[in-house]
């Protein structure tokens, strides 16, 4: 007995622990539900309220971009709505085979865009450089500097298409009174594209400009303070101090800037009109795109052009993102 007794004590003891140990959780309070169920019900709103926003901007994404590329493998003509047999990739082809009109407007973009890009970057990372500290009548240049912003492109076109009058426009007498000749500027085919990529340059630069400038003012001081107690000079520390420090900045402005360069329609369309002038010496992919829709109602081909078009512009994004992060790495 005494044995059977001594045996059943570590057992007793045992379950004792074991339950010891397996302290019942409590039960939530009433404020946790509430605080529970509070915060299930704001995630469902939450979503309640994005859902029209984003439906809207799926549709009006998707459904443009769905149509467009089912519209580009039809032989489309005369009419949208009218009947059209899908061709498959023919209409894609024919872009790409035709040497006379669409392969000199995608080289044409192309300089446009980076000839354009290119200076507007230069001089707005100068303009933002002499800016950067604050100086007597800071504001008004600013002002004035936003200026060329406020117009459209259309007004902006044919503001300078008057300035650039080869008869009586302004630009012209100047040239006259300091002793140079007169000049076509876009009555000219070699001088138009150049005169159109100067117009732009004059009217996009103080963007770059003020997207420069808010990227320096956000740059810390003492990295360039340590190196001109180095001894560096005003170029190295531009060089090796404020441009790398800077580099994300540039890349988005590069960016943003050459995806609106790219898509470059109305500045075009009011100087030169229809194919970009008499010798299509100012057809982009745009114009091109615009003209093979309205003029000649070639649907299928024009869509065709529209998507090729778009990935070129999602090439171009793409290569500038990596070269800027090769760049920042």
């Amino acid at each position: 007995m005494p044995a059977t007794e001594t045996a059943e004590t570590p057992g007793v003891a045992g379950t004792d622990r074991t339950s010891a140990t397996r302290t019942p959780r409590p039960a939530p309070s009433r404020a946790g539900r509430r605080q529970r169920t509070f915060e299930q019900a704001n995630r469902r709103l939450k979503w309640a309220m994005l859902a029209p926003a984003v439906l809207f901007v799926g549709l009006m994404i998707v459904f443009p971009l769905v149509f467009t590329l089912n519209l580009s493998l039809t032989d489309a003509f005369g009419a949208v709505n009218a009947d059209s047999a899908h061709i498959g990739l023919r209409n894609f082809g024919d872009a790409l085979g035709d040497t006379r009109r669409f392969w000199p407007a995608a080289r044409r973009t192309l300089v446009f865009t980076v000839g354009a890009v290119a200076l507007e970057t230069v001089l707005g990372l100068a303009l933002a450089m002499l800016m950067r500290k604050p100086f007597k009548g800071m504001r008004w240049v600013r002002t004035v500097l936003i200026i060329p912003l406020l117009a459209t492109p259309v007004a902006i076109g044919i503001l300078w298409l008057l300035i650039l009058d080869p008869t009586n426009g302004i630009a012209n007498h100047l040239l006259e009174a300091v002793g140079l000749p007169r000049q076509e500027f876009l009555g000219s085919v070699g001088q138009s594209l150049p005169t159109l990529m100067l117009i732009d340059v004059w009217q996009w630069t103080p963007m770059m400009t003020l997207l420069l400038l808010a990227g320096l003012t956000t740059l810390p001081e003492e990295p360039e303070e340590a190196a001109l107690m180095d001894g560096a000079n005003s170029w190295q520390r531009f060089r090796h101090v404020i441009l790398p420090m800077l580099g994300p900045t540039l890349a988005t402005a590069l960016v943003l800037r050459a995806v609106d360069a790219l898509k470059t329609f109305d500045l075009l369309y009011a100087t030169k009109g229809a194919g970009g002038g008499s010798d299509f010496e100012v057809e982009t992919l745009n114009v091109y795109a615009y003209g093979l829709t309205f003029d000649y109602q070639e649907y299928g081909l024009a869509a065709a052009v529209l998507v090729l078009f778009t990935l070129f512009i999602i090439g171009a994004v793409v290569l500038l993102r990596r070269r800027g992060g090769r760049k920042n790495a």
